[in-house]
């Protein structure tokens, strides 16, 4: 286990996407901070009215390792990430990670991450792997997040058990491969596509186990849109898995046994 006082030797920016979260960014940077002091943070704000985006502000006039991304319209999660995705290219980090403003992932658990990153491109922090848990979930929460890795697993036929998850970190060389611009799903399902792209492009994919508590503040940014779109997409990339496989199988091959 890494040590939580441990200092990353790369250049580390925490992408935390904020809409009406002023009850809880300044204390999610705050632990941030006190478990890595050297790490920056990117809060992209989408014109939270609550004062979220402003607090920001005043938080980043007072620490230099605070940045602030103002968005004009509530765009949704994916479009919140490839935001701040793009903001850490142009700005030379070499390490990206994903990280909910109200408090439900640890970052006294991102040590552990980084330390991952070392011999791997994409870590997930993984509820489901041993030494994994949530804690004050709902069960419909439980059962909606289990089952849509379970069905993730098997469309995709990929070994990860925490597909869904929202707590990761990324070398950036891995983004610039992923096509951002091409990125259009949300919540989930953005998750979901992130990491199935990485896979699919070949990349070491590790999960290391993390505790997901529920937020004390705020509302829950979960809906049945969202849950519907993860479900439509992830049907379509199945689809196409199992059409690439057979074509594959089935395609013509030379009497040296080589494709055609």
């Amino acid at each position: 286990m890494a040590d939580q006082q441990a200092q990353p030797d790369r250049s580390v920016l925490v992408v935390i996407p904020t809409y009406n979260e002023r009850d809880n960014i300044g204390k999610i940077v705050k632990r941030l901070h006190a478990a890595l002091p050297k790490v920056h943070a990117l809060v992209v704000d989408d014109g939270s009215p609550d004062g979220t985006g402003r607090l920001a502000d005043e938080m980043a006039a007072a620490d230099e390792r605070v940045r602030v991304l103002h968005r004009t319209e509530k765009a949704g999660l994916g479009a919140a990430y490839v935001a701040g995705f793009e903001w850490a290219l142009d700005h030379g980090y070499d390490v990206v990670v994903e990280m909910d403003a109200d408090g439900s992932h640890a970052p006294e658990d991102l040590p552990r991450l980084l330390d991952a990153l070392r011999d791997a491109d994409l870590v997930l922090g993984s509820r489901y792997v041993p030494g994994g848990s949530t804690v004050n979930w709902p069960w419909h929460r439980q059962l909606i997040s289990r089952g849509g890795n379970v069905f993730s697993q098997v469309a995709l036929g990929t070994s990860v058990r925490d597909i869904t998850g929202g707590f990761r970190a990324f070398r950036t060389d891995v983004l610039r491969e992923l096509k951002l611009g091409t990125v259009a799903s949300q919540g989930y399902c953005f998750q979901i596509d992130l990491a199935w792209r990485a896979i699919e492009l070949g990349y070491r994919v590790v999960e290391v186990p993390i505790t997901f508590t529920e937020r004390e503040f705020g509302q829950s940014k979960m809906s049945g849109n969202i849950v519907r779109e993860a479900l439509l997409r992830v049907t379509k990339w199945g689809l196409r898995r199992r059409y690439t496989q057979l074509r594959e199988l089935f395609a013509p091959r030379s009497k040296t046994g080589s494709a055609r």
